[in-house]
């Protein structure tokens, strides 16, 4: 109704000017041809305004820019708010659809898996960080690629020429963090119009502990199997045989030894599960060194006494202990576990006493460095240790020599011991060894964990 007022209004207006200026020009036409003539006139002016505002409404229809929208009286206007108000609310969906599908993103990317979409012809249209990572891609210029034509393993390729998603594969990636190549478990999850989802998976860490779980329990159920056959066989031995009290004492000996190995094997294992399970010692529990180091000391020289009296009949105990030595930097305390570092220490001095000649020299000191670190050090003046052997020493069971490793005792554990105390207390384990030299182990304690007895002034060695 208001556009047909509005046609009328223009046509009156354009009727009563032109019969107003014919009237002052005294002009002698018909004043109703007049009128007519005007009205007409006034059409196409109303005709002229509305094309001229529906050019507008266009140009800034096809702009896109709502903030320009153009100022329109009418049904134009109103056509004009109207578009406006829903140009408004698409742009906010739009920036909330686009949000939204940013944090997905940010999240797919943040994953730890490798994510990569695939269309219906197995062309990358997206990957994140992780999966360019496994993959070896390039986020930006891969883009497009065949999927076939970048992850060339024959594993994987048998597995996608199959179609038969319902599990995984492991395959070979393209990076390793470790010193063994990482591995890669593989699967792919059709979706949508023939889209496929690729998720991939650093199996790495978790095959090598696989590997290191069977290794661990194959090396226990060796180191028990063996004493228990000697066992078995003595006992054996004394139920079928009438032995003398020398041959009898003698086989109860070494039946005693065998137990005692077990034993100690029993107590490493039960110490490395404790260790592994349970959470890091306290930094506010402070332990006098003092106490430590003079059970250490205790300990080595019972080891070497009993040493001796395995292989020879030296019996002064300036003969047996000359060549240990123990210098020690006193009045200190550290923050832990003091069981933990007792066996850290006992370890590391034992292990000298075990594989140095009974001529040989073995030093043990404990000072405080420039940094306030403490620093424990053995040394000794053994057979040494090859390099290749040195990145290994720490594994549970790994033995340089196995056959002399039993001989004097050890169960292959006490420098994993020593390495995962050290680690718990915040320190750094170090070894060092030349072949027909000697070795040196060395562990710091951070500065945070060590200090001087309160009210006591001690001065650096």
């Amino acid at each position: 109704m208001w556009r047909f007022f509005e046609v009328f209004l223009w046509q009156v207006g354009g009727a009563a000017l032109l019969t107003f200026l014919a009237y002052q020009l005294n002009i002698n036409i018909d004043f109703l041809l007049i009128a007519l003539i005007g009205a007409l006139f006034g059409v196409l002016i109303w005709l002229f305004v509305n094309l001229n505002r529906s050019r507008l409404f266009l140009e800034w229809i096809r702009s896109g820019d709502v903030s320009r929208a153009p100022k329109l009286n009418g049904v134009w206007g109103e056509a004009t708010d109207r578009a406006r108000r829903l140009l408004r609310e698409q742009i906010k969906t739009l920036h909330i659809s686009n949000k939204r599908l940013d944090d997905f993103l940010a999240a797919i990317q943040a994953s730890p898996n490798g994510v990569i979409l695939l269309d219906a012809n197995a062309q990358i249209e997206w990957c994140n960080l992780t999966a360019a990572s496994h993959f070896g891609l390039n986020p930006s210029a891969d883009i497009s690629q065949h999927i076939g034509n970048l992850v060339r393993d024959p594993i994987f390729a048998a597995y996608f020429a199959n179609g038969n998603f319902t599990s995984e594969v492991t395959i070979s990636g393209k990076s390793s963090v470790t010193s063994r190549a990482s591995r890669l478990a593989v699967q792919i999850h059709p979706y949508g119009q023939g889209k496929k989802l690729l998720l991939s998976n650093d199996v790495t860490g978790r095959e090598a502990a696989e590997f290191m779980r069977r290794d661990f329990v194959a090396n226990v159920s060796h180191e028990i199997r063996t004493p228990l056959t000697v066992l078995s066989g003595f006992v054996e031995t004394l139920q079928t045989l009438d032995l003398d009290d020398i041959e009898r004492t003698k086989y109860l000996n070494l039946m005693d030894q065998q137990t005692q190995r077990m034993q100690s094997l029993v107590s490493d294992l039960l110490m490395l599960s404790k260790l592994e399970g349970s959470p890091a010692p306290l930094s506010d529990i402070w332990i006098n060194v003092d106490s430590l180091i003079n059970s250490c000391e205790l300990e080595a020289k019972a080891l070497k006494a009993d040493l001796i009296a395995k292989t020879s009949a030296i019996t002064s105990s300036d003969k047996q202990f000359k060549n240990l030595n123990f210098n020690i930097q006193e009045n200190l305390q550290f923050a832990g576990s003091q069981s933990e570092l007792l066996s850290a220490m006992c370890n590391l001095a034992n292990n000298a006493v075990r594989y140095t000649p009974l001529d040989g020299e073995i030093w043990v000191s404990l000072h405080i460095s420039d940094r306030g670190e403490a620093v424990f050090t053995v040394r000794d003046t053994g057979s040494g240790i090859a390099s290749e052997h040195l990145p290994r020493l720490t594994e549970r069971f790994y033995r340089v020599d196995t056959s002399r490793s039993r001989e004097s005792g050890g169960t292959g554990l006490g420098l994993a011991i020593v390495k995962h105390v050290v680690q718990r207390h915040g320190g750094e384990l170090q070894i060092s060894s030349t072949l027909g030299t000697g070795s040196t182990f060395t562990f710091m304690l951070p500065a945070h964990r060590v200090r001087f007895k309160e009210n006591e002034i001690v001065s650096s060695p």
